[in-house]
Parts: C-alpha cells; sequence; structure tokens
C-alpha cells in the first residue's frame, strides 16, 4: 500500500505524456488517455538539442563514478589496512569537510577553475570526482575495517605488492558497497543542476538537467512536452538502481556471503 501511495504520482505522469494538453488538465482528471499519443515523446525530444544534453549527462556521470570509485576506494584501503603517525587527524579532517557545504567552496571553486581554463567546459564536473568524496570514504572504510586482515596476508605471502592487493583482493569484496557508491553518485550526478549552471555557459555543454530547466522556462504553459521529458530523465536511475538493487543487502555483510 505505501509502494502504491509513493508511485501513484509518477503513475499518473507516465500516463499523462500520452495525452492531448486539454485532456491532461481536463477536471475531474482520468489516468488513462483516450488515445495514447507516442508521438509526444518525439516532439518533445526533437524541440531541444537534447540528444546532445543526454550525451552530455551520460559522459559526466560514467566519468564520475569512475574517478569516484577508484579514488574513494584506494583511499578508504589506505585508512583502514595501514598504520601511520597522524592517520586518526587526517580521518577527522576529512570527515569534517563533510560538514561544509558545496555553496561556501563554489566561488573558490569556480576561480580555481577559470585559472585552469575548464570554465564552458565540462571537466570542473568531473575531475573532482577523482579526488574523492569524505562520505563515500567513510562508507568503504567502515566496511573495509569488517574484513579479516588473512586475506591481506595471503596475497602477501603469494607475492601481491600494496596496489596488487588493494585492486585484485579488495576491489572484488568491496563491489557491493562500490555498486551502492556507483548508484548514490549515478543519482547525485545525473539531477545535479546547480554545478552545470555555474561551470557551463554554452548551450552545446549543457546536461540534461540544466536543459530541462530552460526547457521548462520555454514551454511553461505546455504541459505534456516537459513531463514527457521528465519521464525520459527519470528512466536511466531508475534502471541503475533496479540494475544494482540486489548488491545494496551484500555491503552490509562484510567478505562473507
Amino acid at each position: 500500500m505505501v509502494a502504491i501511495y509513493f508511485f501513484a504520482p509518477f503513475g499518473y505522469m507516465l500516463f499523462s505524456t500520452l495525452k492531448t494538453s486539454s485532456e491532461a488538465i481536463a477536471y475531474p482528471p482520468t489516468l488513462f488517455p483516450k488515445e495514447w499519443h507516442w508521438d509526444n515523446y518525439v516532439t518533445a525530444w526533437n524541440s531541444q538539442p537534447f540528444g546532445t544534453f543526454f550525451m552530455n549527462s551520460m559522459i559526466v556521470t560514467v566519468f564520475t563514478t569512475i574517478g569516484q570509485i577508484l579514488s574513494c576506494s584506494l583511499v578508504a584501503y589506505g585508512f583502514a589496512r595501514y598504520n601511520f603517525r597522524g592517520k586518526n587527524v587526517l580521518f577527522i579532517i576529512l570527515l569534517s569537510t563533510m560538514m561544509i557545504p558545496w555553496d561556501v567552496t563554489m566561488i573558490p571553486q569556480y576561480m580555481e577553475f577559470k585559472a585552469f581554463g575548464w570554465i564552458n567546459t565540462l571537466l570542473p564536473l568531473i575531475v573532482p570526482a577523482f579526488f574523492g568524496s569524505a562520505y563515500y570514504i567513510f562508507l568503504l572504510r567502515q566496511f573495509l575495517l569488517g574484513v579479516p586482515k588473512e586475506y591481506e596476508e595471503a596475497a602477501r605471502i603469494d607475492g601481491c605488492n600494496d596496489l596488487q592487493i588493494w585492486w585484485k583482493v579488495y576491489m572484488p569484496i568491496m563491489r557491493p558497497c562500490l555498486i551502492l557508491i556507483g548508484l548514490l553518485n549515478i543519482i547525485t550526478v545525473w539531477n545535479d543542476y546547480l554545478g552545470p549552471l555555474i561551470f557551463l555557459q554554452d548551450r552545446s555543454k549543457y546536461t540534461l538537467a540544466l536543459g530541462l530547466a530552460s526547457f521548462k522556462g520555454v514551454h511553461q504553459t505546455q504541459i505534456i512536452p516537459m513531463l514527457c521529458i521528465t519521464v525520459v530523465m527519470i528512466i536511466p536511475p531508475v534502471i541503475a538502481f533496479l540494475a544494482g538493487q540486489k548488491y545494496i543487502v551484500e555491503g552490509t555483510s562484510g567478505s562473507i556471503k
């Protein structure tokens, strides 16, 4: 019953995309359209360069996900498996960055990326992901603390160095947690509006979230095209979640399945 309650608005939106404009705003509302207008999606998609927006969003999402997985897993492995002077202090400093809202660092980052000549490119949206996220590092570190050290000792006996242990031993063990981090990053980056709005100026560089916002500004009175593009934007995160949800529960079991 709870699932139906939360799904009902999305179901109504989905069926409304196949109605005419007059039928969509009719009262009392109807769930199913009298005539199924599948061409509404084609018309809405071709009204703006949404193919370009979609590809930009895919590029940013894929590369940031790869960057977060590689950097966060490597840093978490260092914090979880190495004992060195100042480790706890560094970890506290890392966690303290979670208390600083992005709005505070927004202007310094803009100035930095402008000095690099990256404004109006996708680099400001991609490169920071390769330096990790405090929240994801924390999740992976806590996960690795529950993994027995015997795996590492056995790998060293077999002649693995530190990077080989991280890549060949711990990365497969961390797969459920890495998939969870990937899903969280996909949802966050795919729906990000403020970042592209600040760093991107040319419409050919727009992501789908920014393109949808500008599209709404042009078509405020045309509800059907807005609903069609909104449905298209929802589909990729939903597919990613459905594909990876079975691994999320495994993330709580450590290295023992």
